[in-house]
């Protein structure tokens, strides 16, 4: 915990030093505003730094490594015999890239004269906060604090055997035979991970597919590539329990079995606000258990805003971000603004997919006439070069207007290219204007341009 006094005022406390959190505080400090920040952990940077998004692209990253040295060096000519994986040194990898980056937001919160408090926050009032001997008061207080891996009743997490994304970063071997319960962008994730060094995976989805947030005709391609990597998919399954090394489901009246040495429970995440004593401070719940905040992130207690994914909207680290930002902006008398329709939602799996705006599907159930490009990565010179030719951009553009309703990639670096497409739909741009920018050669974004241009049938590498 940090020196402070018992007791201690301040112009803004942020409870939660998550991609929220820190960002929140670090933008009020920029500001002028006198700010503390509170969290658990000693480790700041909440789940996201310390035990999700940068500790799995971590290994994502080295069993990448170790798939393109066993399988694909040779094609280029590169002779590699003996390929062997150290777990040890791949998990020390992960923590040393944890270490430095949770190192340097605590150097950047010291920088900004940020108090930071280690310890856990719990509301006397909707103006003053407890965190162990400490009262901290404040005229704005922001929670911040995240959410948690589902647990499923019937399955609870033992942390041995059936594990949450958590313990699944930190295995000291591969297990034998891997069951992921889940389809969505944790389980495929940490899935790939074990499956390149060796692992038998079997994600099971209890919907009718996999990443289902995207368009029937990406998820059927992507389930292709996956499942040649070594993946075994199993959807429309309903995970009925996990006795005796066995996982068992339910589909269409049958039982399905699979053997697991690891469970892998990956159906999603809870607002996490346990523990903050929200009813003394007047902060309202959802039916949905999230906060209830209005427009402009307020709760129902004065002085009390909500941010990242606590409140409604998906639970991203850079929705959380731009909540964080605009918040300060607004306790600081200025105009924040988030827009909530643009969040980018990406997969880190090889290929990538990533995703912003109206689905083609989903347009179409809506009764919204468009036009869609689509150019494959095949047609593509750097992807090819880049071993990089499975998949393709499709850019979904209003067939009147043609402003760009929405766009999904499916392909290396997905995640990447996807941000172009958003910056030109946070202007309103076209699918013309995004076709008439200038791509360079030869590079994947070239693919995104050809798209672009394929909305209006007019794609040069593509008939």
């Amino acid at each position: 915990m940090s020196s402070s006094s018992p007791s201690a005022t301040y112009d803004v406390v942020v409870i939660g030093a998550g991609p929220g959190g820190y960002v929140c505080a670090f933008r009020a400090a920029q500001l002028g505003l006198k700010v503390a920040l509170i969290d658990k952990r000693a480790a700041l940077g909440g789940t996201c730094l310390n035990v999700g998004c940068i500790p799995s692209k971590a290994l994502l990253a080295s069993s990448e490594h170790y798939v393109f040295a066993q399988k694909h060096a040779s094609e280029h000519g590169i002779k590699i015999d003996g390929v062997s994986i150290d777990i040890p040194a791949m998990l020390k990898k992960k923590d040393g890239i944890v270490a430095k980056l949770t190192g340097g937001v605590a150097a950047l919160a010291k920088a900004r004269k940020v108090t930071v408090i280690t310890g856990e926050a719990s509301f006397e009032n909707a103006s003053t906060l407890k965190v162990g001997d400490q009262s901290l008061t404040a005229k704005n207080i922001v929670i911040a604090t995240g959410s948690a891996p589902v647990e499923l009743p019937f399955m609870k997490f033992d942390g041995k055997t059936v594990i949450s994304s958590t313990e699944a970063l930190t295995l000291t071997e591969v297990p034998k035979k891997l069951v992921v319960v889940g389809g969505g962008a944790i389980g495929l994730e940490l899935g790939s991970v074990w499956a390149r060094l060796g692992s038998e995976v079997t994600i099971v989805e209890f919907l009718p597919k996999i990443a289902a947030a995207n368009d029937d005709d990406i998820v059927r391609n992507f389930t292709r590539i996956l499942q040649k990597q070594g993946l075994k998919i199993e959807c429309g399954a309903k995970v009925t329990g996990f006795s005796k090394g066995v996982l068992t489901a339910e589909r269409d009246g049958k039982v399905l079995e699979f053997p697991a040495d690891k469970v892998l429970v990956a159906v999603g995440r809870r607002p996490y606000a346990d523990n903050l004593n929200l009813a003394a401070a007047g902060v309202e719940l959802t039916d949905k258990k999230r906060i209830k905040v209005d427009a402009h992130l307020k709760t129902t207690a004065p002085g009390v805003w909500a941010i990242g994914d606590v409140i409604d909207g998906p639970m991203l680290a850079h929705k959380a971000e731009e909540d964080g930002v605009a918040v300060a902006e607004w306790i600081a008398g200025k105009h924040g603004h988030v827009n909530w329709d643009l969040m980018p939602a990406i997969i880190y799996t090889d290929p990538e997919v990533a995703s912003v705006g109206l689905g083609e599907d989903a347009a179409k159930a809506k009764g919204i006439a468009i036009n869609v490009g689509k150019f494959n990565f095949a047609a593509n010179a750097r992807a090819l070069a880049n071993d990089a030719g499975d998949g393709y951009v499709k850019i979904i553009a209003d067939a009147k207007t043609d402003k760009i309703l929405g766009a999904q990639i499916l392909g290396r670096n997905a995640g990447e290219l996807i941000s172009e497409i958003v910056t030109h739909m946070e202007y309103g741009g076209s699918a013309e204007d995004l076709a008439r920018t200038v791509h360079a050669h030869p590079t994947m974004s070239e693919a995104v341009k050809e798209a672009a241009m394929a909305v209006s049938k007019s794609a040069i590498h593509a008939i």
